[in-house]
């Protein structure tokens, strides 16, 4: 009997399927679970999480930079002053492929490498979603051409701010400098959360001493924007504290007046209220436009200055170190009286040289044939006699003559509140034997008794000076900042000379006056039409020695090479206001070169309206010939 084969086995499939339901809605359970599991951790633990960084993408903190402070002279004046521009930026987070952005961008606005470079240089400082500069200065056709084109380059935009500018470039150039982009140096050392709304800071001069100041402190603001980062709406704002605004002691009239009498040569004016330490004028020639250096300079327009032989760039004032020749006499002469070396009345013999004892080296006077038998100290200053100072410097002795010339001011910085200030060089023993090796030959003393040797001085020291003898005594470090909006500021009193008598401040004073009074003062040329009392004393510095016996000539040397022409004077003698110090390079003469510019100066000031020239006189045409040839060529 054949058996009947089973085609289907119902119980098996049964138990299978039973199976494969439970293997099913297992793993459908712990499928289940883990989404469950993970939805409860995204939307519980780690809510805030998410929450924040969703937030990043939509919700943005944004710096405010603050408005910089504005520079005011003393009658009001705008100095610097801060003017709307427009920066091309790109935040790296919003644009797909930086290169590709880089390109189409210079398609529509030409990038140089220049702008590549230091765009690429600033990203890698930035923070997340930072907008970075590529190009400053961006026109409105280049705005417009970018506006066209926006739906090409998401993540680029055109930042509005405000950006320095000088009114009067050149003229305070040296005295203000300047704020530029922040440079690699300054991010080392600045704030960055105080410096994230702003990319300027100050370089060199006022802007950069009283940075701080200036500056103010950065706001910020919190913003909703859209998936390209387009700006919705403002959640929270917080404005930054703008800069303080500044008034400066200096009159931008008088400085107008003192760069212009500078005529195109190089040289340096500083003037100063003998009483206040007040710094009414600070002009250096030639000068630049600072207004390059803001939005940063071409380096075609650099090179230009760079390579300038008149080196606009440099400031004379502060950095310029000079012989301060034959200006040094009134307070060598005070030097003597004060020690008891000298009397008013003392006299000496000038055949137009002097040797020390002992010695066959003559020291020639720049008269030849000298002066005289009978030279006192009035006479002495007045004719500016070289011997009479050979004569007291050596008796004073180098140690007395740095230790009284450091009370004016010499040989150390003023302190004034600016940048790069040189410091001079009043020489003693110490000096020379840690500087140079050796030990003081009584010969040196003698060069440094008519300010020449290795004597120096910046304009900014002798302006200090000649300020100490027009208040007789008072060291003040000088300060080109009055008021921080309506709090004054005071200039620190480094100094108080009380222990010189009122009778030899008198006559040195007195001889001053006679250099512009006397038919035989080195700056009589000057006394034609002037209305106030002024007491001066003129000066000429060597830039190349002469051989002993050798006269000075002019016309052999090159222009470069020639005497500085130096003047320092006060006004009114009987009650100063103001004390000025000129250096003329290569001027040659002090008397009839530096001197009108310092009479204009003082005229600007005491008087209100300039002085163009000095009306000629038959004294004053006697005077420029005499004055040719009226100071030191030792």
């Amino acid at each position: 009997m054949t058996r009947r084969q089973q085609l289907k086995n119902t119980f098996h499939e049964r138990r299978v399927y039973r199976h494969r339901v439970t293997v099913s809605i297992l793993i459908l359970l712990t499928m289940t679970t883990i989404v469950v599991a993970r939805y409860s951790q995204l939307q519980i633990s780690d809510y805030d999480i998410y929450k924040t960084q969703s937030d990043r993408n939509r919700i943005q903190l944004l710096p405010i930079a603050p408005k910089r402070g504005l520079i005011f002279d003393r009658n009001g004046m705008l100095l610097a002053e801060n003017i709307p521009s427009y920066t091309l930026t790109v935040v790296k987070e919003r644009v797909q492929s930086l290169d590709d952005t880089l390109a189409i961008i210079n398609e529509i606005i030409p990038l140089s490498d220049d702008d590549i470079e230091q765009f690429r240089k600033r990203l890698s400082r930035r923070r997340p979603y930072e907008a970075v500069p590529l190009k400053f200065r961006v026109s409105d056709e280049d705005i417009a051409k970018l506006a066209v084109n926006r739906h090409r380059v998401p993540g680029v935009e055109i930042d509005a701010q405000l950006v320095r500018h000088y009114p009067e470039g050149e003229l305070f150039a040296h005295m203000l400098g300047y704020v530029g982009r922040i440079g690699e140096r300054e991010v080392d050392v600045i704030d960055p959360v105080n410096y994230s709304g702003t990319h300027y800071i100050g370089k060199i001069g006022l802007e950069k001493y009283y940075e701080e100041l200036l500056h103010g402190t950065v706001g910020y603001q919190n913003v909703e924007s859209n998936a390209h980062g387009r700006i919705l709406r403002v959640l929270e704002r917080h404005d930054p504290l703008p800069g303080g605004d500044i008034k400066l002691n200096v009159d931008a009239y008088v400085q107008r007046v003192a760069y212009d009498a500078l005529e195109g040569q190089r040289g340096a004016i500083v003037a100063m209220d003998p009483h206040t330490g007040g710094v009414i004028a600070m002009v250096s020639a030639p000068g630049y436009d600072t207004n390059l250096f803001v939005n940063g300079i071409s380096s075609t327009d650099y090179n230009a200055l760079q390579n300038d032989p008149d080196l606009p760039l440099y400031n004379r004032t502060l950095q310029g170190q000079y012989p301060p020749a034959s200006t040094i006499k009134p307070i060598w002469g005070l030097a003597g009286l004060h020690y008891g070396v000298i009397t008013p009345t003392t006299r000496i013999y000038d055949p137009g040289w002097f040797s020390l004892p002992d010695d066959s080296r003559r020291y020639r006077d720049w008269k030849r044939g000298g002066h005289g038998s009978s030279i006192n100290l009035e006479d002495a200053v007045v004719e500016s006699c070289d011997v009479y100072f050979y004569e007291l410097a050596y008796k004073l002795g180098i140690d007395r003559l740095h230790n009284f010339g450091i009370r004016f001011g010499l040989g150390n910085a003023t302190g004034i509140d600016n940048t790069n200030e040189r410091s001079g060089l009043m020489p003693s023993r110490e000096w020379k034997e840690q500087s140079r090796g050796g030990h003081w030959y009584p010969g040196e003393t003698i060069n440094v008794g008519i300010g020449q040797g290795f004597m120096l001085a910046t304009p900014l020291q002798l302006a200090v000076a000649t300020s100490v003898i027009a208040s007789r005594g008072e060291l003040r470090a000088p300060r080109l900042l009055a008021s921080v909006g309506d709090v004054p500021v005071v200039a620190p009193l480094m100094g108080k000379m009380e222990d010189v008598s009122s009778a030899n401040w008198d006559a040195i004073t007195r001889s001053m006056e006679q250099v512009v009074n006397s038919a035989r003062g080195t700056g009589r040329g000057l006394k034609a039409g002037l209305t106030y009392r002024m007491a001066a004393k003129s000066g000429t510095a060597q830039v190349v020695g002469i051989a002993a016996g050798e006269k000075y000539d002019s016309s052999a040397l090159h222009a470069r090479n020639r005497d500085h022409a130096l003047f320092i004077a006060f006004a009114p003698a009987d009650d100063p206001k103001i004390a000025v110090a000129v250096v003329i390079e290569n001027g040659e003469h002090g008397g009839s070169v530096a001197g009108p510019a310092a009479r204009k100066v003082i005229d600007a000031y005491l008087l209100g309206k300039p002085k163009d020239s000095v009306p000629e006189t038959e004294n004053s045409q006697d005077a420029v010939a005499a004055l040719a040839g009226a100071e030191n060529h030792e």
